[in-house]
């Protein structure tokens, strides 16, 4: 069942994500009076298709094969390779017959089309789901600097500034993709103000799932156990609603985040809690389970949130999306460099499924889409034949040179592109299999 909620979330993802992208091309196309042949999501491969219709000029359908969709437009040479159509006369409703900016700005509509689709997604889940937001300035008694933020060179009570020389008003920002991919962090330390670097590498061991939330968090204040939930060590200890954590293992807690931070580290362990509760003080044997927790529930923070405006949302749409591109230009230098091995960056579609997970959790649905069309508008601006970005690239050399590139240069271009991005896919597919199935 697991595998089937993957599938079928990958599968809409993919879904929403190619039409809007193919129908940027398709609006931009028809705008200057080209005709569409086709409109397909997935590729009808042989000629096989699920279903078709023909409304106008265009047959609209869905094709067999999950890997994309396409329109096809007049007089444009594509993956379609029709060269019995480029050997007539060109005509006024061709791809062909308009000048280059306006041949450009349709090439550019499906990349702007996800770009616009991602930022629109991630606005939503801000507002629709995160709600509110935690800002800097709220944080009054500074950060809890866990084991990987004290090895960077933050400590518990900094206070954030800034961040790459620009002030920082959400909490959550500091550790957006982009910033932990290397990023110059101001604090405020005992009245002084102290620069901390972030290493390029530092999002590899952040993104180990058991380090991941011991970074830095705004978990430096005082708690109480506002709940204890049923089954788990702490109830069963005798824990209770209300109670203060004095010490654990006979070391004083003074934070949330030290609490935290000392139970984490005794996975699979009994630990000794001393708690107050009213005016007596009692000494409770507690074992902790292998994530680290024991199941007390205490409020988030004491901190003031803000919540989310629709202007705040398309605002930090727009933050997070640009954060995204940005980690995403970075991972592809790195594989490009040397610095990274494509076997361990590069994703396909069971990876991609895997991340969705087995439960439909549509938080984490529309955000892991938003986050694939902002991918996927980047991967198609890439310098590729076959790829937007290579038609892109001849078209502004066409541009520059006051001339059309030759049908059979093009033509050429565009079976090398094929070539390469088949090449592609095997691999990230192979790379999947061995990674998620075989190894």
């Amino acid at each position: 069942m697991e595998g089937l909620i993957m599938a079928g979330q990958l599968i809409l993802a993919l879904s929403i994500i190619v039409t809007l992208h193919e129908f940027g091309h398709f609006i931009a196309a028809r705008a200057f009076g080209i005709r569409v042949e086709k409109f397909f999501l997935f590729f009808d491969a042989w000629g096989f298709k699920f279903f078709s219709f023909k409304k106008g000029d265009t047959e609209y359908g869905m094709g067999w094969l999950p890997l994309g969709g396409y329109v096809k437009i007049s007089g444009m040479i594509d993956e379609s390779m029709d060269r019995e159509a480029m050997k007539q006369e060109p005509q006024a409703y061709e791809f062909r017959s308009k000048p280059a900016w306006q041949r450009l700005i349709v090439m550019l509509g499906g990349v702007i089309m996800n770009f616009i689709l991602g930022i629109i997604i991630l606005a939503y889940v801000t507002v629709h789901f995160e709600k509110s937001y935690l800002p800097v300035d709220s944080v009054t008694d500074g950060i809890y600097a866990y084991e990987l933020g004290k090895d960077v060179g933050f400590e518990t009570g900094d206070k954030i500034i800034s961040v790459n020389g620009k002030a920082l008003n959400r909490f959550e920002d500091l550790t957006s993709q982009s910033n932990l991919m290397g990023a110059h962090v101001v604090v405020l330390r005992d009245g002084k103000e102290v620069e901390i670097d972030i290493p390029e590498d530092f999002y590899k061991n952040y993104m180990k799932k058991d380090a991941r939330p011991m970074f830095i968090q705004p978990d430096n204040f005082q708690f109480t156990v506002d709940s204890v939930l049923p089954e788990m060590a702490a109830a069963k200890a005798g824990v209770l609603a209300g109670d203060r954590i004095l010490t654990v293992d006979s070391v004083n807690i003074e934070s949330f985040g030290n609490f935290r931070e000392k139970v984490a580290q005794s996975k699979g362990k009994e630990i000794e809690l001393a708690v107050l509760r009213a005016t007596d003080t009692l000494l409770l044997k507690v074992g902790v389970d292998s994530t680290g927790t024991i199941g007390i529930v205490t409020l988030n923070n004491p901190y003031e949130y803000h919540e989310y405006s629709i202007g705040d949302g398309l605002k930090y749409g727009w933050n997070d999306g640009v954060s995204i591109l940005t980690a995403n230009v970075k991972g592809f230098g790195k594989i490009l460099s040397g610095k990274e091995k494509a076997t361990e960056s590069l994703q396909g579609p069971i990876g991609i499924a895997t991340i969705y997970g087995g439960t439909w959790d549509w938080h984490r649905f529309w955000f892991l889409t938003g986050m694939i069309s902002l991918v996927l508008a980047f991967m198609n601006l890439l310098p590729i034949p076959a790829l937007d970005g290579g038609h892109v690239v001849f078209l502004i050399i066409e541009m520059i040179i006051q001339r059309k590139l030759s049908d059979k240069f093009m033509e050429r271009a565009q079976m090398v592109g094929m070539v390469l991005l088949l090449s592609l896919m095997v691999f990230v597919i192979g790379n999947d299999f061995w990674k998620y199935i075989i190894n």
